[in-house]
């Protein structure tokens, strides 16, 4: 079963020094996050970047950091 991931957080202590990132957030001079995924052959999370319609990779995080996935319930 997939699942749509809506949001990613990144480090250990979640309320205070953890990265956040959402679909629909503007990072990075004006992109907007496209989607975040999960890449079952290295186990890693990435985040893609939107602008003028061209999609990108952006960021990249280990499946062995302190992360905490929150799915997208509408379906």
């Amino acid at each position: 079963m997939s699942s749509v991931i809506r949001k990613i957080s990144i480090g250990a202590d979640y309320k205070n020094n953890a990265m956040h990132y959402s679909v629909g957030q503007e990072v990075y001079g004006n992109h907007i996050i496209s989607h975040i995924l999960f890449e079952e052959k290295d186990n890693s999370y990435n985040i893609h970047i939107k602008k003028s319609g061209e999609i990108l990779p952006w960021k990249k995080f280990n499946s062995h950091m302190a992360i905490s996935i929150e799915y997208d319930l509408e379906y």
